[in-house]
């Protein structure tokens, strides 16, 4: 909404002219911040989702140097230009994702320096990367593995950086076919090379076929390792998130209420991190003196006689 006001009330000032396509979107913009509220409580009204008000405030100003190298690493990480052990095509990928990083920064310089010509859709992505970029910078979201909070700048990058590089009208049919067949190559061929690779276990294989082999069917932990078991397991092992910090939550998001229904359900177990935020002794702290506990790979098991459901706290805003 802010780089529709902007960009739109920018380009009704500069043309000087009330009554445009531009007036238009700003006003269908600024109505749309309250259209919104009405129709969220509407949804929440008949039962239906419920969104999360996001962590909205400014970190202290002597941390936004520091920010703005994790912010470019994480934007790195966006772009693929980092090669790690979770990557597929290693060196050559994230060469490969640092090209493409290069061609969207080109794309940006170029809105930039032709800002008066360049067109409304130009001058909105632009303006949306940069209020995408800075006010993560500037918040108490930003961490190393936080590319997710900066999601925008991809797409956009990437539609500034073809029209950067890629010529604006392409003449005689023989030049668009290799220009089509060499980009479709280019977005195809690192898809390729990564199918073909050997799909990796995920780590909580060994959990979730422990749990299941032991009967251990419906339980309790941390946000992390709750639903990649429920997956991984295919729904026969259902281990639903909790917040352990002073006392167990329910938590707000990706959940749903009658997940958390002892009458419904009964969760007998906990799963908690051998080396990890959440270790057994903070869940036995909660829970108490669990009736057995299990090693497994990276977990410590720890299995209870009543039902866990009954000592969580609902979510925040839940009846």
């Amino acid at each position: 909404m802010p780089a529709v006001v902007l960009v739109c009330g920018y380009r009704v000032l500069a043309a000087r002219k009330l009554r445009s396509g531009d007036t238009a979107l700003v006003v269908a913009a600024v109505v749309s911040v309250p259209l919104e509220s009405v129709l969220q409580a509407v949804i929440t009204h008949v039962g239906g989702f419920v969104t999360v008000a996001p962590k909205a405030r400014l970190s202290s100003p002597r941390l936004w140097l520091q920010h703005a190298s994790v912010t470019w690493v994480d934007i790195r990480i966006l772009f693929g230009a980092v090669a790690g052990p979770g990557t597929k095509l290693g060196v050559a990928g994230a060469a490969f994702g640092l090209i493409c990083l290069l061609a969207a920064i080109v794309g940006l310089a170029r809105v930039i320096w032709t800002w008066r010509r360049a067109s409304r859709a130009e001058q909105l992505l632009l303006v949306a990367i940069v209020f995408n970029v800075g006010t993560y910078l500037v918040s108490v979201l930003v961490l190393p593995n936080g590319s997710r909070e900066v999601a925008a700048v991809l797409p956009c990058g990437a539609v500034l950086a073809a029209r950067a590089l890629a010529p604006a009208r392409i003449t005689g049919m023989p030049r668009a076919f290799a220009v089509v067949a060499a980009a479709g190559l280019i977005a195809l061929l690192p898809l390729d090379i990564a199918a073909s690779r050997p799909p990796v276990s995920p780590a909580t294989a060994p959990l979730a076929a422990w749990l299941e082999a032991h009967g251990l069917t419906y339980g309790i932990a941390a946000y992390g390792d709750a639903s990649i078991v429920t997956l991984q397991s295919g729904n026969r092992v259902q281990i639903r998130a909790v917040n352990p910090w002073r006392h167990l939550d329910e938590p707000a998001w990706e959940t749903n209420t009658l997940w958390y229904n002892a009458s419904r359900y009964d969760a007998t177990f906990a799963v908690a991190e051998s080396h990890g935020t959440y270790p057994a002794a903070r869940f036995e702290q909660l829970l108490g003196q669990p009736a057995a506990t299990y090693r497994v790979a990276s977990w410590v098991v720890l299995v209870y006689r009543t039902n866990l459901l009954q000592r969580i706290w609902p979510a925040p805003g839940s009846s």
